[in-house]
């Protein structure tokens, strides 16, 4: 890494951000709980597809009280969609926390903020210095990505050691009047200018000047990462098994890859009609229709599902001998109560419901 005078960055930086930072439900009204819920649930999700999700859960569950009580079904099936959701589970359990140990007040040091559940440096940063102003830097990819170009950075921004260089680089630079609007500049540097993918939008940028990567034209280069391992593939055959009311559900297990949510009964494998209408015998399901649906794929972080799928129209679901944990549910509930992951959008539409941001379509 080249040496660079870290601090030239700050004014040019703001100066940006007031004529370009976007307007967003959460930052109209900087309380700690709204930025909290916002940065847990921007995580790993476009902001476009955050909004509504956004806007959703804070009519539900406007403050820490109403998210402390909340019951973890009604958690899954607000989260529906956005994945990854132990994150939802760990807001609750903070909460919780915040309502024994602290009265419902969200705590305003960044370190009382780490103790508590799912919360990691970079959120504790954000909360910290957006909703209380303290001068503590907020460090994600997109900030990592930035600093990296503008100073030619080579070094590996998945360890974690860098990540805490970094975040000690820019604490020696924060505006102390104005720690909040810093951390949101950069962040908001990185996803509408200095973007991840593609080129990014040098003309645009408050660094044209300063940016080393840009003056050698070696942006895409930076940032250095260690390749991620290649996702392991999972073969599934999904069934959806209908009655002339009702459709089958299984709950997942309480750990686990999407745990606890619901989901249609599946087999291992590519299976063909004859051992599916062989599985149904078992189970003690009469088939009176069966059909082929499409094959659809599934891409989680460290995982894929490939998946193919029976549509089958049953006598009576619940006259079935051994239901095998099934759990039989009209129409209406699967939309409303029955948090069922995005991986099976494909074929939710034979029960004709929508899921996650299918909702706000």
């Amino acid at each position: 890494m080249e040496q660079f005078e870290l601090k030239k960055i700050v004014d040019p930086l703001l100066a940006w951000y007031d004529s370009n930072a976007r307007i967003l439900p959460w930052r109209e009204e900087p309380t700690a709980y709204r930025v909290w819920v916002s940065e847990i649930m921007l995580q790993q999700t476009r902001v476009e597809a955050v909004k509504p999700y956004y806007e959703r859960f804070m009519d539900a569950l406007p403050d820490v009280r109403n998210l402390a009580e909340a019951e973890e079904e009604t958690l899954l099936k607000l989260w529906e969609g956005l994945g990854y959701y132990n994150r939802v589970r760990n807001l609750n359990k903070a909460a919780r926390q915040i309502m024994e140990k602290y009265a419902g007040v969200i705590p305003n040091t960044y370190q009382e903020l780490c103790d508590l559940p799912g919360i990691g440096s970079y959120t504790a940063g954000a909360v910290a210095s957006i909703a209380y102003q303290r001068s503590v830097p907020a460090v994600d990819g997109n900030v990592l990505r930035v600093i990296a170009r503008i100073r030619l950075d080579e070094r590996d921004i998945l360890q974690a050691k860098v990540k805490k260089s970094v975040e000690q680089d820019l604490q020696k630079i924060m505006p102390v009047n104005r720690p909040g609007d810093f951390n949101q500049a950069l962040m908001e540097l990185g996803a509408t200018v200095c973007i991840p993918n593609g080129e990014p939008k040098c003309g645009e940028c408050p660094w044209y000047d300063l940016c080393m990567a840009r003056e050698r034209g070696c942006m895409t280069d930076y940032p250095k990462k260690t390749p991620k391992k290649a996702r392991t593939i999972e073969y599934k055959t999904i069934l959806v098994l209908q009655d002339e009311q009702k459709t089958a559900l299984r709950k997942r297990p309480s750990k686990g890859l999407l745990a606890g949510m619901y989901e249609f009964p599946w087999l291992e494998g590519v299976q063909d009609e004859d051992r599916v209408l062989a599985y149904l015998k078992e189970i003690g399901l009469q088939a009176i229709h069966i059909k082929k649906l499409e094959d659809s794929k599934h891409i989680f972080s460290h995982k894929e599902w490939h998946m193919t799928g029976y549509a089958i129209r049953v006598d009576e679901l619940e006259r079935s001998e051994d239901r095998s944990g099934l759990l039989f549910v009209e129409r209406e509930d699967a939309q409303n109560k029955y948090a069922i992951p995005s991986a099976y959008v494909a074929y939710t539409k034979y029960l004709n419901i929508k899921l996650g941001n299918e909702k706000f379509q």
